[in-house]
């Protein structure tokens, strides 16, 4: 840059995106179009939009957590129902609240549905009643008793004209209710557990799913059970196929009624009524276990609009598929647990990549949400890094081993290699900076180990051909510490490895043969962080004991201390091409430095907890931040924009004070109060107003100008003389501007003023301190007159002595 021109560095950045969860257990619900998707977290529902993953929250007021909700088959109608024993009826396009009722259960409402008019909606309890609301009219049509514990199914039967509503609660029964006569009239009993979901085929045809691990087809009208189509799985949902489409793909050969279930198993399977066999099962990439799991499987839906089938799992992730060939076509991560680690990934930093608590990786398309599960290691996945081209990566777990993924141009991950011989959980990883050429990971086995990468993997052709990961074995290990080495990075010339550890202690090593260079003292407690300086030779390391240090690589001397957090500084980053630090904290705090100052230029609060990951993109213009509190934010460089908007607003405050000056010396004077006013200047109000008086007839040119002010400008001005009549050289101007307005207003439009009251308030003892002054000036004046008067007198008395 030319001399003198300053260089501009970042001073603050803005969240430009906010990855929460935003689904924590309990019935999702999507609309008829499939475009929007309805998901409980706690006291509030959120609605996504299924195509970006933006979402936006019906917030309750009575802070309660909602215990059942149901969207009505026009789209038009959501209810949702709380622990606080009220029901809500809601506009959710606009985020509205348009009615709320008293629920009339004695305990929280557990199940409800709409029948297919929308107009009826039906409450199952936890009372063990169920309540029939007519919407139209808004009132109780029935209270349907009978069941037993809690009523946690309820649907309506799509033929209207019956006026059917069937149930199932603790008992396991499915009980039939005639709406005529508000009478069960029928119970259907098979199941030995929890009924989960009903299916209506055509009018007299069901199918029922249960935990028993079985299916049941009913006939309606003798009220029998057809078949029994045992699924050797907790079923959670039965969803039928529709009767036209080609289903061929999933194993429907013949006409008749086919069914998918999901459950504990976590995998989808396709049943024929006719012969009660599975015809489909789906594959899915990692084992299936017996029993129940975090993978296992608590809903599935279909949106015939959209042709897809929708699986909501324990773990919280949604996931949806082509419905006539199970092809995955979308998949949402409901909810993240603490975050452990987070990088940019892809050529162009499109997506990013995610350590949660847990053995599986989550990859994330930025611009659409969706989101890739990557399973293969066993236990929680540690740390993360990227290699420069942003295709390759390497995670590390605490089951001691690490994994090299590769991303495909369509953006699909697969595992490309595994490396085993850590005795414990490998806690950090750093990639090779100028090729894919090798990987340094570290232990709380003390030791440092160096994994050299085969060409195999890095050539684009052989990377192909990859069918099972390959293995990597270490050519290096080296113990580097005495106690856990909580980071380890590569210097940019990939020559340098240094290490920061729980001792207190960073060290340098040389990457060829592992020999140690020398070691960094200083820091009082343990240290989190350790980075390489892209431009200079230059290490930074952040601490527990809240400080940043710099240090010299040639001599190993701390060259800065960076002061400021008030808690563990767990990452840094270089940012603005080595020019800037970026820190994060326990504390859930950022904070930027800049290097050569030594100062702070920005702190940032973005999160609730611990933020474990910070990582910025190849541009330098985002950053993205991960935290215990299981949000992800990506913050943008907002340096320039705030700068643009501060000097637009300055050259406006320029103009508008010259035309103030115009409008004044024109004696514009209606004009130049509005525009005082709206620069929110009280000096400058007092100006005009003085301005005004100073003219012959002043008082009554200031009366008509006041009059005509708006009623928000008027309150300004009485907030500003507030503060002119606190001066005895500006009270005059502050008393004739009260007169007028005391004199034009009416008391009971003054008192709708805002700040009326504080204004009266500091304006009396003011006005009464002016008054006595005057007061006291009338006397001293009074005094004076008299004294003069009889200075006359004498005066007058003695002239006439000389005359005579």
């Amino acid at each position: 840059p030319p001399a003198g021109a300053r260089l501009s560095f970042p001073s603050s950045y803005a969240v430009s995106r906010k990855m929460e969860p935003f689904y924590k257990g309990g019935r999702v619900q999507i609309n008829r179009d499939g475009k929007f998707m309805f998901c409980p977290c706690g006291t509030k529902l959120n609605v996504i939009d299924v195509e970006t993953g933006a979402l936006h929250s019906l917030r309750q007021d009575d802070e309660e957590d909602i215990s059942s909700f149901v969207l009505s088959p026009d789209d038009e109608i959501l209810v949702t129902g709380s622990r606080a024993l009220l029901l809500k009826q809601w506009k959710w396009r606009e985020n509205k609240c348009v009615r709320t009722w008293k629920a009339v259960h004695t305990a929280p409402v557990a199940s409800m549905a709409f029948d297919s008019t929308s107009t009826l909606l039906a409450t199952g309890g936890c009372d063990s009643t169920i309540k029939i609301w007519d919407m139209i009219k808004q009132y109780c049509t029935h209270n349907l008793k009978g069941s037993s514990g809690v009523v946690h199914l309820v649907e309506f039967h799509p033929d209207i004209s019956r006026l059917q509503l069937f149930s199932s609660s603790i008992d396991y029964k499915i009980r039939i209710w005639d709406l005529n006569s508000s009478k069960c009239v029928a119970l259907l009993d098979g199941h030995f557990s929890a009924v989960t979901s009903l299916a209506f085929a055509d009018g007299n045809t069901l199918i029922s799913s249960g935990r028993d691990k079985i299916c049941m087809v009913w006939d309606l009208k003798t009220r029998e059970s057809k078949r029994t189509v045992p699924v050797y799985e907790s079923v959670e949902a039965a969803v039928l196929l529709p009767e036209k489409g080609d289903f061929s793909q999933l194993g429907v050969k013949k006409q008749g009624l086919h069914f998918v279930t999901a459950g504990s198993k976590g995998i989808l399977k396709v049943w024929e009524v006719a012969t009660a066999a599975c015809v489909y099962t789906q594959p899915v990439p990692f084992e299936s276990k017996e029993e129940a799991s975090e993978r296992s499987l608590t809903q599935c839906m279909l949106v015939p609009e959209r042709n897809e089938i929708v699986t909501v799992s324990v773990e919280h992730n949604i996931v949806l598929y082509d419905a006539q060939t199970l092809q995955l076509r979308k998949q949402l991560a409901g909810y993240n647990d603490e975050v452990l680690d987070v990088k940019f990934l892809g050529p162009g930093d499109s997506h990013i990549v995610v350590a949660t608590n847990s053995p599986q990786l989550k990859v994330f398309e930025l611009a659409t949400s969706h989101c890739q599960i990557l399973y293969g290691h066993t236990e929680t996945v540690l740390a993360l890094d990227v290699f420069r081209k942003g295709l390759m990566f390497v995670s590390c777990a605490k089951d001691k081993s690490l994994r090299v993924w590769r991303m495909n141009k369509d953006g699909r991950v697969i595992c490309v290699a595994q490396g085993l011989g850590h005795a414990h959980g490998v806690g950090a990883v750093s990639c090779s900076r100028l090729k894919e050429s090798f990987i340094v990971t570290s232990s709380q086995d003390c030791t440092i180990k160096i994994w050299n990468i085969p060409e195999s993997l890095t050539s684009k052709a052989k990377a192909a051909l990859i069918s099972s990961p390959e293995s990597l074995h270490a050519k290096v290990t080296e113990r580097g510490h005495d106690k856990d080495i909580n980071s380890v990075t590569v210097s940019p010339n990939d020559k340098l490895i240094a290490t920061g550890s729980q001792d207190r202690l960073a060290k340098l090593w040389s990457c060829s043969d592992c020999s140690l260079l020398g070691v960094f003292t200083g820091h009082k407690r343990g240290i989190w962080c350790v980075q390489f300086s892209p431009v200079d030779q230059v290490l930074a390391t952040s601490s527990a004991d809240g400080t940043l240090k710099l240090w010299g690589l040639q001599d190993f001397s701390c060259l800065k201390t960076f002061e400021g957090h008030d808690a563990s500084v767990l990452k840094i980053i270089f940012v603005s091409r080595g020019a800037q630090l970026l820190s994060s904290g326990s504390d859930g705090l950022l904070k930027l430095w800049t290097i050569k100052t030594n100062e702070c230029v920005k702190t940032l609060d973005g999160h609730e907890d611990k933020i474990w990951g910070l990582h910025s993109n190849k541009q330098d213009d985002m950053v993205v931040t991960a935290s215990s509190d299981s949000c992800i934010t990506l913050w943008k460089d907002v340096t320039e924009t705030e700068e643009k908007e501060a000097q637009a607003k300055q050259e406006e405050q320029i103009l508008k004070e010259q035309e103030l000056s115009n409008l004044l010396h024109e004696k514009r004077y209606l004009k130049a109060l509005g525009l005082a006013i709206s620069l929110d200047r009280p000096h400058t109000v007092l100006m005009v107003v003085k301005a005004i008086l100073k003219e012959t007839d002043g008082r009554k040119h200031l009366e008509e100008n006041i009059v005509r002010l708006r009623k928000d400008q008027k309150e300004a001005v009485l907030t500003f003389l507030v503060t002119w009549n606190t001066n005895s050289r500006n009270c005059h101007e502050a008393q004739a501007v009260i007169e007028t307005l005391l004199k034009h207003e009416a008391p009971d439009s003054l008192l709708q003023y805002s700040g009326i009251k504080a204004a009266v308030e500091s304006l009396l003892p003011y006005t009464k301190r002016h008054f006595q002054r005057l007061s006291r000036l009338l006397q001293a004046s009074m005094f004076i007159d008299f004294m003069w008067q009889n200075m006359r007198l004498a005066d007058a008395a003695q002239q006439e002595d000389v005359t005579s």
